[in-house]
């Protein structure tokens, strides 16, 4: 089930750190914790990928805009609170169970965290 202003939040934060506001970090950090959508878990999946390319994208310039024009569009599509398309959900799913997006900051939290990072 999705949630229009958990959307609306995840774009916020891709466009904050494709304006240099926040890091992709920060970003992460502010993810909804408790997420079955696969929308957000695509775009937290776009994010991760985008932080681990940061040299790629300053060797090639070609594909850094690409890169910020796909970040964009998904910012786009969650703003409009709309599904992501599906080759993109199912691009990440082919690699992933699911987003290994950071719960709360307290202990149970973190402890949530370090047992979806083992796959328990």
């Amino acid at each position: 089930m999705n949630n229009p202003d958990e959307r609306k939040q995840v774009s916020r934060l891709i466009r904050q750190v494709l304006t240099g506001k926040i890091c992709v970090r920060e970003a992460i950090n502010q993810f909804p914790h408790t997420v079955e959508d696969e929308s957000i878990q695509a775009a937290y999946h776009a994010l991760v990928h985008y932080e681990a390319d940061e040299d790629l994208r300053r060797r090639d310039l070609l594909y850094k805009e690409e890169q910020d024009d796909y970040l964009i569009m998904i910012a786009e599509i969650l703003e409009k609170d709309e599904d992501l398309p599906f080759n993109i959900i199912n691009s990440y799913k082919e690699f992933y169970k699911s987003a290994n997006i950071p719960n709360t900051q307290d202990f149970k939290g973190k402890l949530k965290s370090f047992f979806k990072m083992l796959n328990v």
